[in-house]
């Protein structure tokens, strides 16, 4: 069949070409339209309850990741320069495009009670036009007097400044936000530069436009260099400027297929998705170094060009689908699992993988039909004496040392085991990017002074509708401020902000602003404080903090309540157990009963997204070591081959994993993602192998020891060649800027350099070893 197809595809060479020219210009257009992904990678299906509670959530109380703060700290902050400075720094604010509310302590407000009209008002802290020292240092005892925004908007013991900068949704979740953050942060810089005074800036609207900006930004410069290092690769190899632009081309052909794709299925560009334009080129190049060198070997054999193209096609047509579709396995199985993002990963790079199969299979062999035929030059590489060395030492190890093979395979494995007892499980939000990085020290300043600013939210549901008016709600109120000092006293966890704190802002504006009367209400306080708690006095109080706090706290029917807490980026291990503490000591506090308590907010669903995507890559990997295992048996009807292929193959995942515990890396979405790809890939150095030792043994008259020595001379500088490419094209990735992208680099590189030794030593070892006996 492949004989018949090698003979079509050079007959119809020019409407092939023509044909697959098309199509790319299609892909391209449609590629001009892909768009970065401006949410949050949704890593949770959408009929889990966590996600369902998540959105019901936002659908009550709004989203809790519109949030952007600004820290400062200093010992000078109460100083007229300073102060003036800062708030004419909010003032700026307020007016960019996209603000909506801004709080912070020139914005503070006091409540003060009107004893005739039973009503609260608010009384401006910091008057506008502040130019005097004495009045500033007046307004700050006031305002300290205020327990609502101690470790809220200052922190006394670190003398830390915090601005809360509440952003437009729709702004947030739209391309505009870019220049809205760059906006922002123009603006802080020019704080900056006037006081000298430096600023932390952090929230999940910030960490998000930034981290996706640098997601874009690397997927350029990614693409660009390997495709720069495939074309130096490729012109050591060859010494052809025609080899090298011919794989040049089939790889761009496939980045650009790629990324139509990702637009013709309705996808944006995520972190995952952002991978697949430099890992085709990765991909693709070995693919055109197979069919290169097997038409090199076969022109030397003096069969002439044409004939040397029909067997490229012919023997390499099998070999290079059944190692594209192992590389498609490896990554499709993605799509099998339960998480969007990964599902979405998986789709676009099994179809285009096999595209790339495409590509191949129609643009190499007419285009290397219309060049002419190999110099002398463009072929020296087979005989590379460095190579055939290596080739000489492997053949002695597989035939007089294969007990030196098994016993240093064992020992490697019994040290690579121990290290996978080390192998902890545990992601973070910010965690893939470098600890030197703004982003990341601005965020560690939060936790140092506010305990963080990841959004933890609580809805306290009473079942029944006004279940949180009259008296009777003092005692619900009540249970949540007993909650809300359990989630303080730990030092992940800021103080929750809900509507008790308004109550009891508003206890204290009663006693005349004493704050020793900062403290809920209790029964007799009620019978006093009811007029002042009425609707028309938080009407009155609506402008200000109370207001906001009653009115975004409580649902409209008064059945449910939220506390907002903010907490530190305490991972995945962390977060489950806090989760766990607070919990029970809600069912405590809460008869299930009468109440229902749900814990959401972006980090749950961060929590319970990475839970997902680590179980459903390792779900993957099973599915990929399946689906494979059936492929080889197809390919090669033997259970004998069949173990001695996947056992190399095995080995190396086995050695990354354990260098993974002895290295500290933890497993996380973007390092579990290292099994699955590499196992796709490096199987292609098994299949090429033993296919060439398939077609070799009828030739030795089964004879298995001279086929497998044979199989080591044929095969052996491709399988370095293509291996060299693959692992130089994941280094590339080891100049990210994520953590994780940068050990998807490092770890994968490292998997398959030894897949390349394990194929070329263990597998012809097992070969032998296994074989069945001959009879007399």
């Amino acid at each position: 069949m492949w004989t018949y197809l090698a003979k079509w595809v050079l007959k119809f060479r020019l409407p092939l070409l023509i044909l697959t020219g098309l199509i790319t210009v299609l892909m391209g257009y449609f590629a001009s339209r892909l768009q970065l992904s401006y949410e949050f990678s949704k890593s949770i299906p959408t009929d889990h309850p966590k996600y369902q509670e998540y959105q019901e959530f936002r659908k009550e109380f709004g989203d809790d990741g519109e949030l952007l703060v600004v820290g400062l700290q200093t010992d000078h902050f109460y100083t007229l320069p300073v102060f003036k400075a800062y708030t004419a720094l909010q003032q700026r604010l307020k007016h960019i495009k996209g603000v909506e509310s801004i709080l912070s302590v020139p914005g503070a407000v006091n409540l003060v009670k009107d004893t005739v009209t039973s009503t609260l008002k608010v009384q401006t802290l910091f008057p506008a036009g502040l130019n005097d020292q004495a009045t500033l240092d007046s307004a700050h005892r006031a305002f300290e007097k205020l327990p609502i925004y101690k470790g809220l908007l200052y922190n006394p013991d670190t003398h830390a400044y915090l601005m809360a900068v509440s952003l437009n949704k729709k702004l947030v979740n739209s391309p505009a936000r870019t220049p809205l953050i760059n906006a922002i942060l123009d603006t802080l810089h020019g704080f900056e530069q006037s006081t000298q005074l430096p600023l932390s800036v952090s929230g999940l609207p910030l960490i998000r436009t930034l981290m996706s900006n640098r997601v874009q930004h690397e997927m350029q410069w990614f693409l660009l260099g390997s495709i720069l290092l495939m074309a130096v690769i490729l012109l050591l190899f060859f010494r052809s400027l025609s080899a090298m632009g011919i794989s040049l081309v089939v790889a761009i052909m496939g980045v650009l297929w790629s990324m139509g794709t990702t637009e013709l299925m309705g996808y944006k560009i995520t972190l995952l998705t952002a991978l697949m334009p430099p890992l085709i080129v990765v991909i693709g190049v070995p693919n055109c170094i197979y069919f290169l060198n097997k038409y090199h070997s076969e022109y030397l054999k003096g069969v002439g060009k044409q004939q040397a193209l029909v067997a490229m096609i012919s023997r390499m047509g099998i070999v290079t689908f059944m190692c594209n579709l192992s590389a498609a396995i490896g990554f499709a199985v993605f799509a099998l699992t339960k998480s969007p993002v990964l599902k979405e990963f998986g789709v676009v790079a099994g179809i285009n993988i096999m595209a790339l199969f495409v590509v191949s299979f129609c643009i190499l062999p007419p285009l290397l039909s219309y060049l002419p035929e190999p110099k002398p030059k463009h072929t020296r590489y087979i005989e590379n004496a460095t190579l055939q060395s290596f080739l000489e030492r492997i053949e002695r190890w597989v035939f007089l040392h294969r007990k030196a093979v098994f016993t240093g395979t064992a020992l490697i494995l019994v040290v690579a085991v121990a290290g996978l007892f080390r192998l902890k499980s545990v992601g973070y939000i910010v965690d893939d990017l470098p600890k030197d990085d703004k982003i990341y020290t601005d965020l560690k300043f939060f936790e140092k002074n506010f305990h963080g600013v990841m959004p933890l939210e609580i809805v306290v549901d009473t079942k029944k509708r006004n279940g949180l008016s009259g008296m009777k709600a003092l005692r619900v109120y009540a249970r949540i401020d007993s909650l809300s000092q359990t989630i303080a006293s730990f030092p992940e966890t800021g103080r929750p902000l809900s509507v008790v704190e308004a109550l009891k802002f508003v206890k204290q504006a009663f006693y005349d602003g004493d704050s020793a009367y900062y403290a809920l209400p209790n029964e007799f306080d009620g019978a006093f404080l009811a007029d002042y708690l009425s609707p028309k006095s938080t009407a009155a109080a609506g402008g200000g903090t109370l207001g906001r706090l009653l009115h975004s706290f409580i649902d409209t029917a008064r059945e449910r309540t939220r506390l907002s807490v903010n907490m530190a980026d305490v991972g995945t291990e962390r977060l489950p157990v806090l989760l766990d503490t607070f919990q029970k000591r809600a069912t405590q506090l809460f008869d299930t009963a009468h109440y229902h308590v749900t814990f959401t907010g972006s980090s749950v669903t961060f929590q319970v997204g990475s839970s997902f995507i680590i179980n459903g890559l390792k779900e993957s990997i099973a599915w990929a070591f399946l689906l494979i295992a059936l492929c080889m048996l197809y390919l090669f009807r033997s259970i004998r081959i069949l173990l001695c292929s996947l056992i190399p193959n095995i080995i190396p995942l086995v050695i990354t994993a354990g260098i993974m515990g002895w290295a500290g890396v933890a497993l996380k979405p973007s390092t579990v993602l290292i099994f699955s790809v590499a196992l796709g890939i490096a199987i292609d150095v098994t299949i090429r192998f033993l296919v060439n030792y398939k077609q070799e043994l009828p030739t030795h008259n089964g004879d298995v020891e001279e086929t497998v020595r044979q199989t080591i001379r044929h095969t052996g500088i491709s399988i370095i060649y293509t291996s060299l490419v693959l692992i130089a094209g994941f280094v590339i990735f080891c100049f990210s800027n994520f953590g994780g992208t940068k050990s998807l680099g490092w770890l994968t590189s490292l998997t398959l350099l030894v897949a390349m030794v394990t194929n070329l030593v263990l597998l012809p070892v097992l070969l032998v070893v296994t074989q069945p006996k001959r009879r007399g």
